[in-house]
């Protein structure tokens, strides 16, 4: 399996992988799925300081991630926050973890100081992933979310570089 920086080519797998969390799932608050346009902006935004990956089998697209500006203020230019998301069908197979790694080898690279993964509070896996990879829980935010009637809590993990 290869992991390469995300390309416009890429846009519509992409878009498959996450509208099927904004459609089903909580670990996106997004409530309305992504457009082509959308997703191609957001591929065009993730290039540079601020890049998204992919996990390619072949020429299937399986997982994607990203590492994005954690607030718009200037002091806080040396923290990123990572997102991470891979097909149904190739969970627990390692794709998140080539994913993580990659994104933190990225943030290395780029100068970053330190990652945050705000991850919603019953997504367990991924909570597990970033402990896995040297991330530290730092706190909960308390029904933060409501998405399909329910309250969701996010888990909030560091890791510094």
């Amino acid at each position: 399996m290869e992991v390469r920086l995300a390309r416009q080519e890429d846009t519509e797998a992409i878009r498959t992988i996450y509208n099927v969390e904004v459609l089903g799932s909580t670990v996106t608050f997004d409530l309305k799925p992504r457009s082509t346009e959308d997703q191609r902006a957001w591929v065009a935004r993730h290039q540079g300081a601020h890049p998204a990956v992919v996990a390619v089998e072949g020429s299937l697209v399986v997982g994607f991630g990203s590492l994005s500006p954690f607030r718009d203020r200037a002091a806080y230019a040396t923290t990123v926050e990572d997102s991470l998301y891979v097909d149904r069908a190739w969970r627990g197979r390692g794709v998140g973890r080539l994913l993580l790694d990659e994104l933190v080898a990225l943030a290395l690279s780029r100068g970053f100081h330190s990652v945050i993964a705000r991850v919603s509070g019953d997504n367990e896996p991924s909570i597990a992933l970033h402990q896995a990879c040297g991330f530290a829980m730092v706190g909960v935010e308390r029904e933060v979310g409501r998405k399909f009637g329910h309250w969701i809590d996010v888990a909030v993990l560091q890791r510094m570089l």
